[in-house]
C-alpha cells in the first residue's frame, strides 16, 4: 500500500528555517510532478511549490527566494527547505504526487497526511 509520509514540521521563530520531507512508502516505480501545498486556518489550500521528475521547479510568489523544493528520485522523496519564515507561513503543509506508478496500478493526485508548521515568537 502506497503512502506519502510528511515529516519535519514544528514550531519555529520568525526568521528561522525548517526542512520538510515527503517520502513515498511501498513499492513505487516512479513519481511524476510533486507539489507542496499549505492550508492555514480559515483559508483555502494553496500551491506553494512544484517540481517535475526532471527537476523543473515553480513557486508561489509569496515564497519565492525563501523556499526551495527539491527531490531525490531514487528515494521517492521530495523536500521543501523553508528559510526566513514568517508568521503568515503558519499552516498545515501537504505534499502531493500527480501520478505514482506501482507494480499494478497508477495512482493520481495522491496526497500526504500533512504536517503542521507554526511560525511564532
Amino acid at each position: 500500500q502506497v503512502q506519502l509520509v510528511e515529516s519535519g514540521g514544528g514550531l519555529v521563530q520568525p526568521g528561522g528555517s525548517l526542512r520538510l520531507s515527503c517520502a513515498a512508502s511501498g513499492v513505487v516505480f516512479s513519481i511524476d510532478t510533486m507539489t507542496w501545498h499549505r492550508q492555514a486556518p480559515g483559508k483555502q489550500r494553496e500551491l506553494v511549490a512544484a517540481i517535475t521528475r526532471g527537476g523543473t521547479t515553480n513557486y508561489a510568489d509569496s515564497v519565492k527566494g525563501r523556499f526551495t523544493i527539491s527531490r531525490d528520485n531514487r528515494k521517492n522523496t521530495v523536500y521543501l527547505q523553508m528559510n526566513s519564515l514568517k508568521p503568515e507561513d503558519t499552516a498545515v503543509y501537504y505534499c502531493k504526487a500527480d501520478r505514482i506508478a506501482t507494480v499494478t496500478e497508477a495512482l493520481y493526485d495522491f496526497w500526504g497526511q500533512g504536517t503542521q508548521v507554526t511560525v511564532s515568537s
